[in-house]
């Protein structure tokens, strides 16, 4: 762990209660993260991606209860997936509970990752509630690949960059899937 691990996850508190934006290292690629609770945070990161809030962002829970309290129903299936998976994988579940009305999908559904990467699950436990996760990039623009490669805009539109693994090359994004309440399993991205 690095040596300011303590330090760095109460400044992401501090940031994360006060309704701004983070910018910080998950187990997929590098994210742009808020309270997933604060519809004028969930607001400022599509304002800051350029992107139409029609469009989902993920959201990221430290574990299966905070899951749970967060969606309706979670389908069995998913219970196998998140245990089975050997790579980060988003389920879109229905009916999501207890999150900004903006960050939930026309459709009534949001995308939702177990955090696995160990600096999340501390920062998502110490918070008590799910964290936005979306690629640190401007809508359409790819996605990139390691701290470097983050665009300026971005850089100075979030409130703090976690200073942590900013050396390291990122994997890529998780897969999603997208389980129906009827029992459906549909990959949207693998």
């Amino acid at each position: 762990m690095h040596a300011n691990f303590g330090e760095e996850l109460n400044q992401c508190l501090s940031t994360l209660r006060q309704g701004g934006l983070i910018l910080y290292p998950t187990d997929t690629v590098w994210g742009i993260g808020c309270d997933a609770d604060n519809t004028e945070a969930v607001s400022k990161v599509y304002a800051l991606k350029q992107r139409p809030d029609s469009k989902a962002l993920i959201c990221l829970v430290a574990d299966v209860a905070m899951l749970e309290r967060h969606v309706a129903q979670v389908p069995e299936v998913a219970y196998d997936i998140i245990d089975l998976s050997t790579k980060p994988t988003t389920i879109v579940y229905d009916a999501p509970k207890g999150v900004a009305h903006n960050l939930i999908a026309p459709d009534n559904t949001l995308a939702i990752r177990v955090a696995g990467d160990p600096f999340c699950k501390k920062l998502i436990r110490a918070f008590k509630k799910p964290i936005v996760s979306t690629s640190a990039n401007l809508a359409g623009a790819p996605t990139p690949a390691s701290f470097g490669e983050i665009g300026e805009e971005i850089l100075k539109g979030v409130d703090y960059i976690v200073p942590l693994r900013q050396n390291e090359k990122n994997s890529t994004p998780s897969a999603i899937i997208r389980l129906g309440t009827d029992g459906s399993v549909k990959v949207i991205r693998n």
